[in-house]
């Protein structure tokens, strides 16, 4: 376990909302799909069998974007997925043992309410796939805790994760899960969504290479197709050295 790495055993408890349209499709297709699959104990750990310093300058356009109030309005809210995380990880580092091209995503929290100003002091969490297509914690991988992580906003609104690029798997887009909380209570599940140049890049490349490029584009995906450009990361870098991320969340607090 990292020295910055708190864990929590008991389950986490999570403040429900209702269900709206985008919920309610992504969990038509996750029954549709698991019909398909015939009844099972476990969830599997993929949904594929359903169906210089990056981090410096990630945080530094983090902060840019913000500052700038380019476009100071509430992120759009999305499902929270059939694989949140169970348990707390407080780390800022969430790669442990998964290969992959390196990731350093910054996200900044802004407070719509007050034109845009940072918001500190909530936590933000953050899971994705790996490079096949699994999550942690479900099925065959309960026992790992890969690619989840949760970190608290600084004075500028900004936390900062290091991580590889995500995965995909069959019906999504390449995506980020994120949720924001404060005192345990949920103030925004949304998804990161991420340039199809950048992608197909790195999905021609290392171990992304043998799955080749991600059939669904982010214009066919079911959860960004009316909203991308609200959920798109900004994204440097290439393949050999790694990209640095940046991302705002923009909530009404």
């Amino acid at each position: 376990m990292q020295d910055n790495e708190r864990k929590l055993a008991s389950p986490k408890h999570r403040a429900k909302a209702g269900i709206g349209r985008r919920e309610a499709l992504a969990l038509i297709g996750a029954t549709s799909a698991a019909l398909a699959v015939g009844c099972a104990s476990d969830l599997p750990t993929s949904p594929t069998a359903t169906i210089a310093d990056t981090t410096t300058t990630a945080a530094a356009a983090a902060s840019s974007d913000a500052a700038t109030g380019a476009a100071c309005v509430v992120t759009p809210n999305e499902t929270i997925g059939p694989y949140p995380s169970l348990i707390d990880l407080f780390r800022s580092d969430i790669r442990e043992s998964k290969s992959g091209t390196r990731l350093d995503l910054a996200i900044t929290v802004v407070n719509t309410a007050t034109s845009c100003a940072p918001l500190t002091g909530v936590h933000v969490e953050i899971w994705q796939c790996d490079a096949g297509g699994n999550y942690s914690q479900y099925g065959s991988e309960r026992s790992q805790t890969y690619l989840r992580g949760i970190q608290t906003t600084d004075a500028n609104g900004q936390v900062r994760f290091t991580t590889v690029y995500p995965g995909w798997y069959q019906g999504r887009a390449t995506h980020i899960h994120v949720e924001v909380t404060r005192n345990g209570q949920s103030l925004k599940v949304t998804q990161i969504a991420f340039p199809e140049a950048i992608n197909n890049e790195v999905y021609g490349s290392g171990v992304y290479a043998s799955r080749g490029s991600n059939p669904t584009t982010n214009t066919r995906d079911m959860i960004f197709a009316d909203s991308i450009n609200s959920e798109m990361a900004s994204v440097a870098g290439n393949p050999s050295s790694g990209y640095s991320a940046t991302f705002t969340v923009g909530l009404a607090a």
